[in-house]
């Protein structure tokens, strides 16, 4: 069994995730834009102190609707590396407000973030992470598989046997459907 589907179950900050979260697809921007900051903000470190300090986290960057946190200006990133609810990395920081504007970006040409990662589809990790790299910051080889692994574009984020894994498996995340046809970008329609 994997590390994490052997720790998490009955862990006080790491079942909730690993069990309702991980590897569970979403559509909503917001929640996308999280995962990403929150694996930034992990690089480095552990995945226990950025679970406790998630409800922190959100609150800082306002819930992490991309455009509102593509708007945060000078002032507003000198806050948030003062803030001690979040990693005070400026570099991390700045990656999540530029990442954030790239995600507005994508809504704009694809209707969601989900539907430019569902045009990507299926990318094996390599292709995923030189992508990634091209199109936002500070998204290295492990930052990218686990923001993947988390929204259920690659594979591994739960063993075979995890119950997690049943259901998950039951909402075909996007790596159990290697084939299928992407969605078109809005003005194609």
């Amino acid at each position: 069994m994997s590390e994490y589907c052997r720790i998490a179950p009955g862990h006080p900050v790491h079942e909730r995730y690993h069990d309702d979260e991980y590897g569970v697809p979403s559509r909503d921007d917001g929640v996308i834009c999280e995962r990403l900051a929150l694996e930034i903000f992990q690089a480095g470190l552990s995945w226990e102190l950025i679970l406790r300090r998630r409800d922190g986290i959100a609150a800082a960057f306002d819930g992490f609707a991309p455009a509102h946190v593509a708007a945060f200006d000078e002032d507003r990133r000198a806050r948030l590396a003062a803030d001690p609810r979040v990693i005070r990395n400026r570099r991390k920081i700045d990656a999540i407000v530029h990442n954030a504007g790239v995600m507005c970006t994508l809504i704009d040409e694809y209707g969601s973030v989900a539907a430019w990662l569902d045009r990507q589809h299926p990318l094996p990790k390599d292709a995923w992470v030189r992508l990634f790299r091209a199109t936002f910051r500070f998204t290295g080889p492990e930052v990218t598989n686990e923001f993947l692994m988390s929204l259920g574009y690659l594979p591994g984020a739960h063993d075979p046997g995890c119950p997690a894994a049943a259901r998950i498996a039951a909402l075909t995340p996007a790596w159990m459907s290697a084939t299928h046809e992407p969605p078109r970008p809005k003005d194609d329609a």
